[in-house]
């Protein structure tokens, strides 16, 4: 008895549809990639203190839900440190709102020298004021 046999993969047809056998054959490993897109853009001014004040208020948060559980369950409070823990939560807020405040700034700067470079006047700006036409 003789097995069928499927057609030969060769350079020039390559491996039919499905076939999951890396090329090289399956001994060969594949290069593993970052699995998802992967952003190019650049970190802006800002960026960096939002990233900290999400994490401090999401710590806050945490230290929140902690200290006032045992209010909820009847049992003994937890010790001082933990309240001054959910000073984290504001504090983390106010750090976020200062990393918006920075990168809003940061990109106010960046269309001045653009228009300004392009020779458009920005709106901030004074106009020269114009003669009263005659009419």
């Amino acid at each position: 008895m003789q097995r069928a046999v499927g057609p030969a993969i060769t350079k020039a047809n390559g491996p039919g549809a499905g076939d999951k056998t890396p090329p090289g054959g399956s001994s060969a490993l594949l290069a593993r990639t970052y699995p998802g897109q992967v952003s190019d853009e650049t970190p802006r001014a800002g960026d960096l203190l939002v990233r900290i004040g999400a994490i401090m208020f999401l710590v806050g948060a945490a230290a929140t839900l902690a200290t006032m559980t045992p209010l909820f369950i009847g049992a003994h409070p937890l010790p001082s440190a933990f309240y001054w823990l959910c000073m984290l939560m504001g504090l983390g807020f106010l750090v976020a709102a200062g990393g918006v405040v920075r990168s809003a700034a940061a990109q106010r700067r960046q269309a001045r020298a653009a228009s300004a470079a392009s020779g458009v006047p920005s709106p901030s700006a004074p106009s020269a004021p114009s003669a009263p036409s005659a009419t």
